[in-house]
């Protein structure tokens, strides 16, 4: 196993290191990897994956460091990296435990076994995988990973976000992890492109803002992706929206309605057009455009389409704009864009307006109306120099139902209205609420009150095309039963 390897070509701190390539190699071949870059004799490492409850670790002494820093040095000298290369994950992490261990022996350091399992399980995580960032990334009751620098963490859990123990060595550590991420979806992060979206390959959403945008070291913000798929149900179960509710959705994903899912930052708002995709017949071909490709559809019939950055020389750019307008040659039945921020929502409501129905996206705005106010500020950024009413006839002739989602101050996660777009009524577009969330008051433990509520409307807009895709005793069913729980 110890065959003498020199250490040229190593990248210096800070470069960019990429996972090996998942590969099967045959039992004989010794094992590789990637080339790590080597570490100063002082690096933070991260615990292990924490579970609930916590068992909080002692803190790292500067002698756990040092030692960490000489068995790395020696394992770069030791190992054969081309071989490493060739191996799985999980084969090629045994390769280096088997490494260490005996690194560990031949120098004869005092260490504990809890402690020997730490330092393997921390130099594994620097070499296969994101370093520090691996145990929080192994955590499946975490939302978001926000990285403020070398020296600070917070995550987001159960809605409320804390600070971690986490910490990386210093800002080259960092951005090294940085480019490792963006550089696995052929994309890079430096100062020349101080700004990258990108994602994990479990689909969790990546930004990167780095020097000398970001003054205190590079900003990373992952939204994690769960591993189990958020359903519908499991939604009611959570309390963010009633049976009846949930029912109604379906219906309305069902009979190809125009949805724009309306939210601020961090409310659900790609869940929830998660969830709603499901609802969407196998048979209907599908397009997705996105920014960074997140949605998780579960067709067969679908094909994704992601935006691309402008390369070095500033050429090559593919904007959202650009794939939504290509969308219409590709015989779609339904369009579906990740997040409307510009100009493309003008292309999306032309789609939505000629043949495409049941397309959707999401928006960042506070309220319906606030939605509508958005679209037609957006198609205005565009350079659409249109009457303002025929505007808004467009966007009227095109949604038909905007569901609001909202993070409340309790850290909770609920669907605030269900509301229908009616038509025009000279200048104002009209819309009226099918259902509404009211807060009533909180707990003594500060969690918020409150209940979903019909608004009484008797036949929705849409009824004539439930009635066409047969689901009209079913919307009318969920109607009664919202209207005769709003009385109770």
């Amino acid at each position: 196993m110890f065959g003498k390897r020199g250490n040229e070509g190593f990248g210096k701190a800070g470069g960019t290191i990429a996972p090996p390539p998942v590969q099967q190699s045959s039992p004989s071949a010794p094992a590789v990897l990637v080339e790590p870059q080597r570490e100063p004799s002082r690096q933070q490492v991260s615990p292990p994956p924490m579970q609930t409850p916590q068992r909080k670790r002692p803190a790292r002494t500067d002698e756990y460091y040092d030692t960490k820093a000489q068995v790395f040095s020696a394992l770069i000298d030791t190992i054969d990296l081309s071989q490493l290369a060739k191996l799985d994950g999980e084969s090629a992490r045994e390769e280096i435990r088997d490494i260490v261990n005996d690194i560990i022996t031949i120098k004869n350091f005092a260490m504990s076994i809890s402690e020997q399992e730490e330092l393997l399980e921390d130099i594994c995580n620097d070499v296969l995988g994101y370093g520090p960032l691996e145990p929080l990334l192994a955590r499946d009751d975490i939302a978001d990973i926000m990285v403020n620098g070398a020296g600070q963490t917070f995550i987001e859990v159960g809605g409320k976000t804390i600070e971690s123990e986490i910490r990386f060595r210093d800002n080259s550590q960092l951005l090294s992890i940085c480019q490792r991420i963006v550089s696995q979806v052929g994309r890079r992060v430096d100062e020349s492109s101080p700004i990258c979206d990108a994602r994990l390959p479990d689909g969790s959403r990546v930004n990167v803002i780095a020097p000398p945008l970001s003054i205190d070291g590079p900003a990373l913000t992952i939204r994690k992706f769960k591993k189990d798929k958020l359903t519908l149900e499991q939604l009611v179960r959570f309390g963010a929206i009633t049976p009846e509710g949930a029912t109604l959705l379906q219906i309305i994903g069902r009979v190809r309605c125009n949805v724009v899912i309306s939210g601020g930052t961090g409310s659900g708002k790609t869940t929830l057009l998660n969830c709603l995709t499901r609802y969407i017949d196998v048979d209907e071909r599908v397009i997705t455009c996105e920014d960074t490709a997140e949605l998780q559809l579960q067709q067969p019939h679908v094909v994704r389409l992601e935006t691309r950055p402008p390369n070095i020389e500033g050429e090559g750019e593919i904007t959202m704009r650009d794939l939504v307008k290509n969308c219409l040659r590709m015989r779609p039945e339904r369009i579906i864009v990740g997040e409307v921020r510009g100009p493309e929502v003008f292309d999306l409501l032309q789609a939505m307006n000629t043949g495409h129905d049941g397309s959707m996206g999401t928006i960042h705005s506070n309220s319906p109306r606030e939605c509508l106010s958005r679209i037609e500020s957006m198609i205005a950024m565009g350079g659409f120099t249109l009457p303002a009413k025929t505007v808004r006839e467009i966007i009227s002739g095109s949604v038909d139902i905007i569901v609001q989602a909202a993070r409340l101050r309790d850290g909770s996660r609920r669907i605030t209205q269900i509301t229908e777009v009616i038509g025009m009524e000279g200048d104002v577009i009209i819309t009226q609420d099918l259902m509404r969330y009211e807060i009533e008051g909180e707990d003594s433990s500060g969690k918020l009150i409150g209940r979903h509520k019909s608004t009484g409307i008797g036949k929705p807009h849409f009824w004539d095309r439930a009635r066409y895709f047969n689901e009209e005793k079913r919307l009318a069913a969920a109607l009664d039963e919202m209207e005769a729980k709003s009385k109770d």
